[in-house]
Formats: structure tokens, sequence, C-alpha cells
């Protein structure tokens, strides 16, 4: 089981970009959550298998919302996340 720290920036708030990609998590089968970041990124935590993280982080690079654009993602493995059995956006 991965846990990954991922920090996304580029054109991510104000966009959809947090809702999108919870759809593509619950698709994916990823727990964790997504947030906004005050210097206008996009924190997550993501939490699984090796194979369906591979596809989620794919298709999080190519931006889960139209109307998002995303220059860099930052990741770092984190076993300090705690787990959880849903995805979910918070404040």
């Amino acid at each position: 089981m991965k846990k990954l720290s991922i920090n996304i920036t580029g054109r991510v708030q104000g966009v959809g970009f947090r809702y999108c990609t919870k759809i593509l998590a619950d698709e994916s089968g990823i727990c964790g959550g997504v947030w906004n970041c005050d210097d206008g990124s996009v924190s997550v935590e993501a939490i699984g298998d090796n194979e369906k993280m591979a596809i989620f982080l794919e298709r999080l690079k190519k931006s889960p919302s139209r109307f998002a654009k995303v220059v860099q993602m930052q990741i770092q493995a984190n076993p300090e996340i705690k787990e959880i059995d849903k995805f979910e956006i918070r404040n």
C-alpha cells in the first residue's frame, strides 16, 4: 500500500480541480483527501495499491478538470498519512 503526499501547482484553484480529483480518486479506488493551499497550489494525500496509484497519478497529471492546468506535481512517500476508507475534499 502506497501513501503519497502530492503538491500540485498551476491553474488548480477555482476551476473545480478538487471536486474532479475526488471523482477521479473514487473511480481509481484511492483513499485520502484533497485541499487548497494558501500559496495557490492544491495538496493531495493518496492511499492505494501500486496499480491503482499509478493510474491515479497519470490521470492527475493530465488534470481531472478541463478548466485546470497542472504545471508541476511534487510527489513524496509519506507513511504518516492516516488511513481512511474514503476520499474527501478538505477545507
